[in-house]
């Protein structure tokens, strides 16, 4: 992919989430609800960062309105939320006032080398093209903290590229790119992250695609 077609791909994820922002935001003030899965998880993972690297800054790649990010913090964790959608961001600092949001990628985190005790993604790296995928976990490996924990969660199903040009009644250009646990699996493997747990729930009620859920983490020997 070249780098005018990421700009493309980057801008158009952008200004669609900032006109949906209000909306998605309303419609999820807390997107883990009362799901007791998703909360166990997130919990396990504040556990393995609070073990690992207590001290540590933890970063919630794709914060959206700020709920996980706020859920972290409760749990003891020194989470901050990264979001490319300023609307977004602008929505997360007006709901979390004592709490930190930045506009930012998660292709290129704004973090030094080895600093982050964990990384948290959910349903975030569904917008990021197969070819690109490899570079966004590469750069986890590179911002975590050896011994530092990543939570990934996903939509699963097989080569599954979604385009949609509506949401909330407004027109929107957003992809969606949804993968097998395997695959997400060897992606890691390849950035250099040690995959720890999977979890895939199967789809409920109309939900068309089930959801799974990685957890891996940077090798204890590893360096940069």
């Amino acid at each position: 992919m070249t780098d005018d077609s990421h700009a493309d791909l980057t801008g158009a994820t952008r200004s669609s989430y900032d006109a949906i922002a209000p909306a998605y935001s309303a419609e999820h003030p807390d997107g883990l609800g009362d799901g007791p899965l998703e909360t166990a998880l997130l919990t396990a993972f504040a556990d393995l960062v609070r073990t690992t690297a207590p001290e540590a800054p933890v970063a919630d790649a794709g914060s959206g309105p700020g709920y996980v990010t706020a859920r972290l913090n409760a749990l003891g964790i020194p989470a901050f939320g990264i979001d490319i959608s300023p609307h977004m961001v602008a929505l997360a600092r007006e709901a979390h006032p004592q709490l930190r949001f930045e506009v930012g990628s998660m292709t290129s985190l704004d973090v030094p080398d080895a600093t982050l005790g964990g990384i948290i993604a959910l349903y975030s790296t569904i917008h990021v093209p197969d070819p690109e995928l490899p570079g966004v976990f590469r750069e986890f490996r590179r911002a975590l903290r050896p011994g530092g924990h990543v939570l990934l969660a996903f939509q699963a199903s097989e080569g599954e590229h979604i385009h949609m040009t509506e949401r909330y009644g407004l027109d929107i250009s957003l992809d969606y790119y949804f993968r097998t646990p395997a695959e997400v699996a060897a992606h890691l493997a390849g950035a250099g992250l040690t995959l720890d747990a999977q979890v895939r729930v199967e789809p409920r009620g109309a939900q068309r695609w089930g959801r799974a859920f990685a957890l891996a983490h940077k090798p204890v020997a590893a360096a940069g």
